[in-house]
């Protein structure tokens, strides 16, 4: 039996999707990433993985019995048996390709000595989530980007309003101060999606000397998975980095769509602007764009619709920009 039958309610799509990460040492990247990509195109898996020398990183989907295969494979893998995965059901393929790419990183935050294996915060379970947030003495801290915390985030959450999470150390330096307020050493809980970026924060804040650090085990996308609506403490939806754009409890596909100019992502109002024309602006781009670029834009949003009229995938529509979660 494979972790492919902790899949969401079939209901929600005949596509398995995989969330997934690792942070492992791995010597030789070459070696982990031809055996992998070879694998997910025979098995037809689209999504994107990223391989480090810190470990791997991505989002695949495809049949369920295509995503057990890649995932009894990546277990196979040093240090990868225990791998962290999150499943969810998708109406339709939200990839277009698949990419297996070697990085510095697997989730880019420039800070190339860290060890996430070694100096990591305490996990937390989401079922004990709610009572550690709702702490007074607790600072909560979401280490995603602007546009992510724009549609949803946990009640009371600090946003460093940073557009990437290579800008999150420098902020939490500015901030530090502030956060040790009467030479208290505080108690600090993070979140991302999937839980690779709050981990990685962990151990960049106890790099820096800050003890008292916990992070969400599996991200959003497992709270809202297992905490029931009622009792669940988020509030709006959760971007995810494919074409389901964002997610709400129970990991259902949410009300958001993406803008192709800005890859922000737009909520139903957003549609009914009259700064949103398809595939060229929105009301989060359109003053930002010049006439040059919104006429690229329409050139390449009607290459897309003549794509699909002839029943062909577009690349201007994969919406998967990297695999940060």
């Amino acid at each position: 039996m494979t972790q492919t039958d902790a899949i969401s309610d079939p209901a929600d799509g005949p596509i398995c999707v995989a969330a997934l990460y690792q942070f492992t040492p791995f010597e030789d990247r070459e070696a982990i990433r031809i055996p992998l990509a070879t694998l997910c195109e025979e098995q037809g898996v689209r999504g994107t993985i990223l391989v480090a020398h810190e470990g791997l990183n991505g989002t695949i989907a495809g049949s369920e019995e295509a995503i057990g295969a890649v995932l009894d494979h990546i277990r196979s893998i040093p240090g990868c048996a225990n791998i962290e995965v999150k499943f969810s059901g998708a109406p339709k393929m939200p990839f277009l390709r698949m990419k297996v790419r070697i990085k510095k990183e697997i989730v880019t935050m420039g800070q190339p000595d860290l060890d996430p294996v070694g100096n990591v915060g305490t996990y937390v379970a989401p079922q004990d989530w709610n009572d550690l947030i709702n702490d007074p003495a607790t600072i909560v801290i979401d280490t995603r980007n602007d546009y992510e915390v724009g549609i949803g985030t946990f009640r009371g959450a600090i946003d460093p309003e940073t557009t990437s999470f290579r800008e999150f150390p420098e902020w939490f330096r500015a901030k530090r101060a502030e956060f040790k307020a009467e030479g208290k050493q505080p108690k600090i809980a993070m979140f991302c999606t999937g839980g690779i970026r709050c981990e990685k924060s962990t151990a960049f804040l106890k790099s820096e000397g800050m003890a008292d650090v916990y992070h969400l085990k599996g991200g959003i996308l497992k709270y809202l998975e297992t905490v029931p609506e009622e009792e669940s403490l988020w509030e709006g939806e959760c971007f995810v980095f494919d074409e389901r754009v964002s997610v709400k409890h129970g990991l259902e596909v949410g009300t958001h769509t993406l803008c192709r100019a800005c890859r922000n992502p737009m909520g139903p109002d957003d549609l009914k602007s009259e700064l949103f024309e398809d595939g060229i602006s929105c009301p989060n781009c359109y003053h930002t764009k010049t006439e040059e670029q919104r006429a690229r834009y329409a050139e390449r949003q009607k290459q897309a619709e003549l794509a699909k009229q002839r029943g062909e995938a577009h690349i201007g529509d994969d919406a998967q920009e990297n695999a940060s979660a």
